[in-house]
């Protein structure tokens, strides 16, 4: 089973590991990897052409920004409701079951996810949790509402906002859409393998995160930013060796209620949409 809406990875740089691509393709899950002009032929030589979309730009210095939004206006294009757009650096999916974090074999997960958002009308933005943030040894519970969602992320094309700015991008929207007075769904129970950043070659490394000689660290130009979009709910905060922001939820997630379709009739009992737990033994 694959997803309704249509998947893009947005990609610089990373034709020799191509993560997401490796892993959609393992589970025989359809997508489209965007790509800017110059590094067209490198993608082509090792990712079926047909998968490959071109931007009519590139090194515009602005992070991936103009790239995510070109998505947005794509999915548009072919009339698509909804569209999952994903970082290029995401090493597998997983299901967390019963504290288990469990490797998935095709597209179910993505289903699923877009089944459960779609049955309500203020959900414009939802995604999958990072491997690294769920603990097995503590109960969790199968989603969080209104934080941010990041990395691996189903958007509504009918949202009247677009991303912005040069960094966090992921979070700005979050923010934006909360205070909008929407509900983000941050799911636990379908889980995402993101490699730690500044990790993999390629991305946006040397344009955002590397820190020049004669220039302020990255990472704190990262944070500054988003305490000026966003004051109030966010501080700059230096943890595990480097600067950061921190942002705190609490009033959203006070308020925020998910809001039912109307006339929505929602089956008895519980749909494992044909998933299957099975051993897999390694030759």
């Amino acid at each position: 089973m694959n997803p309704n809406y249509p998947i893009y990875i947005i990609s610089k740089g990373r034709w020799e590991s191509r993560l997401t691509s490796k892993a959609l393709e393992e589970m025989q899950v359809p997508y489209h990897i965007v790509v800017e002009p110059q590094e067209y032929r490198k993608y082509a030589a090792v990712i079926d052409r047909k998968k490959i979309l071109v931007l009519p730009f590139s090194n515009l210095g602005q992070g991936s920004i103009p790239a995510r939004n070109w998505v947005w206006e794509h999915a548009i294009s072919i009339g698509a409701k909804r569209h999952w757009i994903l970082d290029d650096n995401i090493n597998g999916f997983y299901r967390f079951y019963n504290n288990l974090k469990i490797k998935v074999g095709d597209g179910i997960i993505f289903r699923c996810a877009e089944d459960f958002t779609d049955r309500y009308e203020n959900v414009p933005m939802s995604g999958f949790n990072y491997c690294m943030f769920i603990k097995r040894k503590y109960w969790q519970p199968p989603y969080y509402l209104n934080s941010r969602v990041y990395s691996c992320i189903l958007l509504d094309n009918s949202l009247d906002m677009r991303w912005r700015g040069k960094y966090n991008e992921d979070t700005d929207l979050s923010l934006r859409i909360l205070k909008a007075g929407y509900c983000t769904i941050l799911f636990n129970a379908f889980l995402c393998l993101k490699m730690t950043t500044m990790t993999v070659k390629g991305g946006n490394t040397e344009e955002l995160y590397k820190i020049k000689e004669g220039e302020k660290d990255g990472r704190l130009l990262m944070a500054e930013s988003l305490v000026e979009q966003h004051p109030g709910v966010t501080q700059i905060v230096h943890k595990w060796g480097r600067w950061q922001h921190q942002v705190d939820y609490s009033h959203y997630k006070k308020w925020g209620q998910l809001k039912k379709k109307r006339g929505l009739i929602i089956p008895d009992g519980i749909n494992e949409y044909g998933m299957q737990l099975i051993d897999i033994k390694e030759e």
